[in-house]
């Protein structure tokens, strides 16, 4: 299925790559730093790095960042709020949040890829109050209930 996503580029990210998938089978689009001075990350540091984008997402879409899995296995380096969420009716600059879980400083670079943008669907619940649900096999059990790790 094919969405219709609508890019500004702003001045600072003039010259890079718009957002593109890297295979034919890749889920999400590559995101990149619009930085100007490279970026470095300390250990235990988070910091919002700029794309130089600004996106329209069709109603009843989201956008969801998401971590690169090479630089969060090489450096340690994430996203806090996994996955982010990019709403419909926003229309800022698309910033990530990082964080440095690693031992290690991590410098970005004007062009790096930094994150991951997929487009997915959303549900709109409709709430309503009851006064009791109905009950199943495994009722309140949780955090480990099933008994698989």
């Amino acid at each position: 299925m094919r969405v219709r996503l609508e890019v500004e580029v702003l001045p600072h990210g003039k010259g890079l790559p718009l957002p593109a998938y890297a295979t034919e089978g890749s889920a999400g689009l590559d995101l990149r730093a619009a930085v100007e001075e490279p970026l470095v990350i300390e250990p235990g540091d988070r910091v919002l790095v700029p794309t130089g984008l600004r996106v329209a997402i069709p109603p009843g879409y989201e956008g969801q960042v998401r971590a690169r899995s090479g630089i969060a296995l090489r450096h340690g380096i994430g996203l806090p709020n996994a996955p982010g969420t990019i709403d419909s009716d926003y229309r800022g600059e698309l910033k990530v949040l990082l964080t440095n879980w690693g031992r290690e400083p991590f410098t970005i670079r004007r062009g790096d890829r930094v994150a991951q943008l997929v487009i997915a669907p959303v549900a709109r619940a409709e709430v309503v109050a009851v006064e009791a649900l109905d009950e199943t096999a495994r009722r309140d059990g949780g955090f480990g209930h099933t008994g698989i790790d």
